[in-house]
């Protein structure tokens, strides 16, 4: 039997800490879904098609995985996808509490389970937000990103 996972977020920017936790998610599935959250509320960075290329480009050849935007509730577009689990990654205490709450609601609205990731310790500063900071300020930003 094929286990399939959604790795979800809005990746703005997709991060080295974000290939981290796709790459050891990649252990626990056969096939995972990178989704790309769409909040039509929310401003982003870079469009939604700029981050689903640059997506796409970082692990263009791997049949592990698929990338796919969605706007609806996560737990909604995870049924539709017939995922077996949603794969979450956690810096600190904080991304603990906020993915913790994520998960209950998901396993009560989807019946879908949620693993959570610890980041890599070396990674655990690694944030969207931080980078999107320093791109804002010109600052390179290459050691913080995947391509």
């Amino acid at each position: 039997m094929k286990r399939r996972g959604l790795f979800c977020g809005s990746f703005d920017p997709f991060t080295i800490g974000h290939k981290n936790i796709v790459d050891r998610a990649l252990a626990l599935c056969d096939e995972l879904i990178i989704g790309i959250g769409i909040n039509q509320t929310k401003k982003y960075s870079q469009c939604a098609e700029v981050r689903y290329d640059m997506i796409r480009k970082i692990f263009e050849g791997n049949r592990q995985i698929t990338v796919k935007t969605y706007e609806d509730f996560t737990i909604d577009f995870a049924k539709r996808e017939n995922v077996d689990f949603i794969v979450k990654g956690v810096r600190n205490k904080d991304d603990f509490e906020y993915e913790y709450q994520q998960a209950i609601f998901n396993k009560e609205k989807g019946n879908i389970e949620t693993i959570l990731l610890c980041a890599d310790p070396k990674l655990a500063d690694v944030s969207s937000t931080r980078v999107r900071e320093l791109l804002n300020k010109g600052e390179n930003c290459n050691d913080f990103l995947p391509v």
